[in-house]
C-alpha cells in the first residue's frame, strides 16, 4: 500500500490505539492553555508583549493550511550551518538554492519559515509578503577544528526586522559550559524582538556529554528538557521548541552515588509523570507555563520510516497539548513533491477533530 493512501491509523501500527485513545492521569487537561482559534486573545492578551507582537503572532497562526486552529506547521532550514551544507543537502541538491526552501514552505502549506539571514535576505522582497519569516539569529558553525558545539550570534535583530521578519528564533545549549552566556545573549534579543514587535521563538537544546549515564543518553529526558523549556519561557520565548522526549530521570541518573546536579522532586516521575510518551510530552507543555507558550517538537533526522515517525511525533504532540511541529529534514531531503506530502501528512493530523488533547 502506498504511504499516500494510508490512514494516521495505519501509518502508527501497533501503537495506534495506545496513542489515540491513551487519557492523562497526571496532568490534567484542564489545567493547560491549548491551542484554539482565539489563543491569542486568551493567552498573550494577558502579556505585556506589546500590540506589534500580537498582530505577528495572529499572522504567524493565521497563515497555511493550519490558519485559524492555533496550531502551527513550521519548515526549518538552518541545518546548512549546523550539520554543514554539503551533508545537508547531498540528498536533495536543489535546496543549495535558497528559493527552492521557500517554495517548499509556501507549496507545503506551512505557517512559516525558519532560516537564516543569508537565505531570508537573497529572496526577502519576493517572499517577505507571502509567508511569515522566523529568522534564526544564531546558529552552531561547524567549521572549527575539533568542532566545538557553541551556539553564535549570526547577525542583528534589528537586521531580521529590517528584512520583514514575522519573528526571530535562536538556540541556547542549556547544560552546556557555554549556557550562561547565550541565556543572556538571547534573553537581549528576545528582549528587542518584541520592544520591535516580533515573535520569538527558542530551541531548548540540552547539551552536556555528562547528560550520558552508565550507557543512557538523558538529552531527551522529560526532567532535563522539561526544565530547558522553562527557562526558555523565562526569558520570554512566545513559542519553545523541543525534541520530543524518549525517557525520564535524568536528574536521578545525574544524583547516583555522591554527585549532586539541580534539584528534584519525586513527584515528577511518581505524579507528574509516567513512561507514557504522551504523559512525558505533557511534562514538558507543564514546563512551558501550561502551554501558555506554546510547545512546537521538531521532526528528527530523516529515515527510512519518515511519515510513521513524523504521525506518531505529530499525535502525540497534540494529544500532550503542544502546538505543532517543526520538521526540516524529513521534508527537504527528498523530492519537492514528497516533502510537500510528507508536510501536509503533519497538518492532517492538527486539523483532525477526532484527534482530541488527552
Amino acid at each position: 500500500m502506498a504511504i499516500a493512501s494510508k490512514s494516521i491509523e495505519e501509518l502508527l501500527g501497533d501503537e495506534a490505539e495506545d496513542l489515540l485513545t491513551h487519557e492523562c492521569e497526571t496532568i490534567p487537561k484542564d489545567k493547560l492553555h491549548v491551542p484554539s482559534s482565539s489563543f491569542v486573545d486568551d493567552v498573550f492578551m494577558q502579556t505585556d508583549r506589546n500590540p506589534r507582537v500580537l498582530k505577528n503572532l495572529q499572522a504567524l497562526l493565521d497563515h497555511g493550511r493550519l490558519g485559524g486552529t492555533g496550531y502551527v506547521s513550521i519548515l526549518p532550514v538552518d541545518q546548512g550551518i549546523e550539520h554543514s551544507a554539503g551533508a545537508s543537502f547531498a540528498p536533495n541538491p536543489d535546496y543549495f538554492d535558497p528559493e527552492n526552501i521557500l517554495k517548499l514552505a509556501i507549496e507545503g502549506g506551512c505557517n512559516g519559515v525558519a532560516t537564516t539571514f543569508g537565505v531570508l535576505g537573497s529572496v526577502a522582497r519576493k517572499y517577505a509578503h507571502k509567508i511569515p519569516f522566523i529568522v534564526k539569529l544564531n546558529h552552531n558553525e561547524l567549521m572549527t577544528y575539533p568542532n566545538n558545539y557553541n551556539q553564535i550570534m549570526f547577525g542583528t535583530v534589528d537586521r531580521a526586522f529590517d528584512m520583514g521578519a514575522t519573528a526571530v528564533g535562536a538556540t541556547i545549549y542549556f547544560g552546556s559550559q557555554e549556557s550562561s552566556r547565550q541565556i543572556q545573549e538571547v534573553a537581549r534579543a528576545f528582549e528587542r524582538a518584541h520592544e520591535l514587535g516580533m515573535a520569538t521563538i527558542l530551541w531548548c537544546y540540552t547539551r552536556n556529554s555528562a547528560f550520558k549515564v552508565d550507557g543512557t543518553d538523558y538529552h531527551s529526558a522529560a526532567d532535563l528538557t522539561g526544565q530547558a523549556n522553562h527557562l526558555g519561557v523565562t526569558i520570554q520565548a512566545d513559542i519553545v521548541k523541543q525534541k520530543q522526549p524518549t525517557l525520564n530521570g535524568g536528574y536521578r541518573a545525574l544524583n547516583k552515588g555522591d554527585s549532586s546536579y539541580g534539584k528534584l522532586d519525586e513527584d515528577i516521575y511518581d505524579e507528574l509523570s509516567s513512561d507514557h510518551p504522551i504523559d512525558l510530552t505533557r511534562y514538558q507543555v507543564a514546563n512551558s507555563y501550561m502551554g501558555r507558550s506554546g510547545l512546537i517538537n521538531s521532526g528528527g533526522a530523516s529515515g527510512d520510516n519518515d511519515f510513521e515517525q513524523v504521525i506518531r511525533t505529530a499525535v502525540i504532540n497534540k494529544r500532550a497539548g503542544g502546538m505543532g511541529l517543526i520538521t526540516g529534514r524529513k521534508a527537504f531531503q527528498r523530492p519537492m513533491e514528497e516533502g510537500i506530502r510528507i508536510l501536509n501528512f503533519i497538518q492532517d493530523v492538527y486539523l483532525d477533530d477526532d484527534i482530541t488533547v488527552a
